[in-house]
């Protein structure tokens, strides 16, 4: 997802963009990641990703890794049903139903994105599954996804949902806040409800800074940010063990189980964290 990208705005339109102008972050995503729904202005884009961090394939895998081992810890584990994914990008296997469903065969999904070819490619493939539900709209517009009449028919409230942002919260300037994002959407949630994010931060490492330049260069948006300034987004929630840590070292089933030392990981896998977080009464 990108901020540059569509309106958010309740009631306005979310035009697609056929790939002609600029590239589309779930594009970009998608081809980084290998797929196939993608246009030439996107491929280039990603071609710049992969200039300035070889590993970026690699990053955007790991990214997509821990997004399934979440989503199967908090089915398989802690028995959440319902998941709010916003800034899902574009259909790849696996995908979070897949996840969720493998678990618990009732679980619901609901997706959300502001790059309508999403919706599109979203519609066609949940065509004949009830257990999810996909939307145009934009995290920079908390109440018009959380009374979207799609999610609210779709999604019960009154019950525990797990929001995921995985790979999206760097795509949103300071200015636009997202600390207060995050807060607005959690505070629509019950006790009992998680928030799943990946982030990228900021501290000092030379693949940090490549990265985020290849995302500013070709998305216009990319921001790491110093380790404490992502804590912070937290603030109110019960930061879950192992807390924020590098995806390689994340072990949300065992927190104590071993993990690679961080000066032992590649500097690829220093560019991506991931952290869960409770909602208590």
């Amino acid at each position: 997802m990108s901020p540059t990208e569509g309106t958010s705005t309740q009631g306005q339109k979310y035009l697609p963009d056929l790939g002609l102008s600029r590239p589309s972050t779930a594009r970009v995503y998608n081809a980084i990641l290998g797929g196939k729904d993608n246009f030439e202005i996107d491929r280039q884009a990603a071609d710049v990703f992969l200039a300035n961090l070889p590993q970026a394939r690699k990053i955007a895998w790991e990214n997509r890794g821990a997004l399934i081992r979440g989503v199967e810890y908090l089915t398989g584990t802690v028995g959440i049903d319902q998941f709010l994914d916003i800034g899902c990008g574009l259909p790849i296997t696996p995908n979070t139903h897949e996840a969720a469903l493998e678990h618990n065969p009732a679980a619901r999904v609901a997706y959300v994105d502001n790059d309508p070819i999403v919706l599109a490619h979203g519609r066609a493939l949940l065509a004949t599954d009830r257990n999810s539900t996909v939307i145009t709209a934009d995290l920079r517009d908390p109440q018009h996804i959380l009374r979207h009449p799609d999610i609210t028919s779709f999604l019960d409230f009154d019950r525990p949902v797990a929001v995921i942002l995985i790979g999206i919260l760097m795509h949103i300037s300071d200015a636009e806040q997202p600390g207060r994002l995050l807060h607005e959407l959690m505070d629509a949630m019950c006790p009992g409800s998680y928030l799943f994010t990946t982030h990228w931060p900021d501290t000092g490492d030379p693949a940090q800074a490549a990265l985020s330049r290849a995302c500013l260069e070709t998305l216009g948006t990319g921001w790491k940010r110093p380790l404490d300034v992502i804590r912070s987004q937290f603030d109110g929630l019960e930061l879950l063990p192992p807390g924020l840590e590098y995806i390689a070292r994340w072990r949300p089933e065992d927190p104590t189980a071993p993990a690679p030392a961080v000066d032992d990981l590649e500097p690829y896998q220093r560019t991506m964290m991931v952290a869960l977080a409770r909602k208590n009464a």
